[in-house]
């Protein structure tokens, strides 16, 4: 049996964030948090409404005059107020990531440092980008100015929540938006510290606030608002299909970041050590539960044996455990909804593939969402372990014998978030990162991020592109001005002759 430690200072009950001030949900309705380890409840949180959602949208209206106001030097310097407070409490908040979703604490540091870098990164940006101008000859000269697009809504996943909370709210503000943020019911915890962080930073109350709550009241009512003209969601494809219809009568701006099937693609030439290594990796850690894990390995029938049998015995000896536990490499999957999905789909999988590694709980751990790292082989591309995504610790290959085959395999899902290619041919590389459905591939590397590069996928995996300018852009509205700097000489339409 294990019990994971409780962190210091864990709230009873974790509160909405109103126009600077922590406030209960209007009507008095909290909803359970669970522990992955124990699913025992810790802490009550506030169970948003449509009230609580419009109270948020009022207090972020308000607060756009001001903030908006701030020119872009002003607003990086919060932000980077917001970076020192959140090093500042990078262990507590590490702990709090860890105990709430389950993620290793090793992990969960890792991730808190991310957050602290991606609001240093925009604060960068906002100084750094310049604006365009256009010069028509000596007759005129048009120019683009970005204006701050007004309340953003902001809806995010319970996978590293603190970090991908981070990465919409540091562009948000950077841009002179003010927010509401919708953060997900199953990990509200490390949500709770943004309120002493933006209180510590000097960011103006109002300018950010957060509401927890269901999806289908809290996210919503979010989604719904008139007042919200923006949405940025990370999430299911289809909780992202719902809210691309309910936003369409009002014609809102929206970024999708949805779902993935990635493909990690091995060929016999390349350095098959150094693609275990990254493959096993990129799908096992954060405990499989990552939008961009290479969850279809695909790998060429000439090292199709020896590949797999060497990644099922990596996956064998793969530590799972307490996630307070830094020798821990998998925790516990976020909550038993979520575990009882993965196991049916590991139930599907012993009927579609090869059972290869895991597929059952560790012995040693007789409760909480632990599931051993699991390989099936031999997986066809009409099983639906190979087309739907999973979202934990598991992985389906499948051998192919030409470049053509790779590419179709490759594309034979509805997704196209990521893409993950091996060889030693370089140029056999480039040809495959241009045919392989994805908005983002990387070759011979496992998944390291430039944050000046745009985040995406295509088909099932979103819309639109959010990292670097291109956030920016998201948030802002672009208005072209033109200037004539001489006589304006117009054809004179009905003036005598």
């Amino acid at each position: 049996m294990t019990t994971s430690p409780r962190p210091e200072a864990l709230p009873e009950t974790i509160h909405h964030w109103i126009g600077g001030e922590r406030v209960p949900s209007a009507d008095g309705r909290t909803f359970d948090v669970l522990d992955p380890v124990s699913n025992q409840p810790y802490a009550q949180a506030a169970r948003g409404s449509a009230d609580d959602i419009a109270r948020a949208v009022t207090a972020a209206k308000n607060a756009f005059g001001v903030w908006s106001a701030y020119d872009n030097r002003r607003r990086a310097q919060v932000l980077n107020k917001i970076a020192d407070a959140i090093e500042a409490r990078h262990d507590r908040l590490a702990r709090f990531e860890s105990f709430d979703s389950g993620l290793p604490i090793t992990q969960a540091r890792g991730q808190a440092r991310r957050a602290a870098e991606n609001f240093r990164y925009f604060a960068d940006v906002i100084v750094g980008l310049g604006e365009e101008a256009f010069r028509q000859g000596t007759e005129q000269i048009s120019y683009v100015v970005r204006t701050p697009v007004g309340v953003a809504g902001l809806i995010t996943p319970w996978n590293t929540p603190f970090m991908l909370e981070s990465w919409k709210l540091a562009p948000a503000l950077a841009s002179g938006c003010t927010l509401v943020l919708k953060p997900a019911e199953w990990t509200p915890l490390s949500a709770s510290l943004w309120t002493e962080i933006f209180a510590e930073a000097g960011l103006p109350a109002g300018a950010a606030n957060i509401v927890h709550g269901i999806g289908e009241e809290a996210g919503q009512a979010l989604v719904d608002h008139p007042d919200v003209p923006l949405l940025s969601f990370t999430g299911s494809t289809d909780t992202g299909r719902h809210i691309l219809r309910s936003s369409a009568p009002d014609l809102k701006t929206v970024s999708m970041e949805l779902g993935g099937k990635s493909p990690a693609v091995v060929f016999a030439d390349a350095d098959l050590d150094a693609a275990l290594d990254s493959i096993v990796f990129g799908v096992f850690s954060l405990n499989g539960e990552r939008c961009t894990a290479g969850s279809r390995v695909l790998v060429e029938r000439g090292v199709y044996d020896d590949f797999t049998t060497r990644l099922a015995e990596r996956a064998a000896h793969v530590r799972v455990g307490d996630p307070a536990d830094p020798d821990t490499q998998v925790g516990a999957l976020v909550h038993p909804e979520h575990y009882d999905r993965v196991m049916n789909y590991v139930k599907i999988g012993r009927e579609e593939g090869r059972l290869l590694a895991g597929g059952a709980r560790p012995d040693h751990l007789d409760r909480g969402n632990y599931l051993q790292p699991t390989v099936f082989a031999d997986v066809s591309r009409d099983a639906r372990i190979f087309q739907e995504e999973i979202f934990g610790p598991v992985v389906a290959v499948a051998p192919f014998d030409t470049e053509d085959e790779a590419v179709e395999l490759a594309n034979a899902t509805p997704f196209g978030l990521a893409a993950y290619i091996w060889t030693s041919d370089l140029k056999r590389g480039h040809r495959l990162a241009h045919a392989v459905e994805s908005g983002m591939v990387w070759i011979n590397s496992h998944n390291v991020r430039d944050l000046r590069t745009p985040f995406g996928g295509v088909k099932a995996s979103g819309v639109g592109r959010e990292g670097g300018a291109h956030s920016i852009d998201f948030y802002s509205d672009s208005k072209i001005v033109h200037v004539a700097l001489g006589d304006v000489h117009v054809p004179r339409f009905g003036a005598a002759r």
